[in-house]
């Protein structure tokens, strides 16, 4: 089974409804943003962060266009200076790629030990939208089913406002 096809897979064994949005792959949110006009919800941007040892890991979820600001962030946090992991470490923790980066990466972290920061605007929405841990397809859930896919790991979550 596909890293993709393990998104739908668990959320078909979880009972979230989801729809799918095919589209040529794609890296930045500015490349995707075109495909989005059709697709009803929040649309997110997804960082894949690490602390300056590089023993914890951080999947940042937040509204699209917000910018965040790092040196914030990590005090917020209570870690000292975050930076982006590289691509070798998204694929260690979370099975993915860059411009692929998605909460669904969770699947792929069995110990749980990705910890996964939202958005506090992101309680306000309806329905988000993620790559399905891939770049060419954009799926759409209720806000309260991704709360429920989130529950069903062991990744710590919390939410702090980016």
């Amino acid at each position: 089974m596909t890293n993709e096809q393990e998104v739908y897979h668990v959320l078909e064994q979880l009972g979230i409804d989801y729809t799918v949005k095919q589209h040529p792959p794609v890296y930045t949110v500015e490349e995707v943003e075109k495909f989005w006009r059709d697709i009803p919800g929040t649309h997110c941007k997804n960082l894949f962060l690490r602390d300056q040892k590089g023993k914890k890991h951080y999947l940042v979820v937040m509204v699209h266009s917000k910018k965040v600001d790092m040196a914030n962030l990590a005090q917020q946090i209570g870690d000292g200076r975050m930076s982006f992991a590289s691509e070798e470490r998204l694929r260690k923790h979370l099975g993915l790629t860059a411009g692929a980066v998605s909460p669904f990466g969770i699947i792929n972290d069995p110990t749980g030990e990705v910890r996964v920061i939202l958005d506090e605007e992101l309680k306000g929405a309806d329905k988000v939208s993620f790559h399905p841990n891939v770049n060419t397809a954009t799926v759409t859930i209720s806000f309260e089913d991704f709360e429920r896919f989130l529950a069903h790991y062991k990744n710590p979550v919390s939410y702090l406002t980016i």
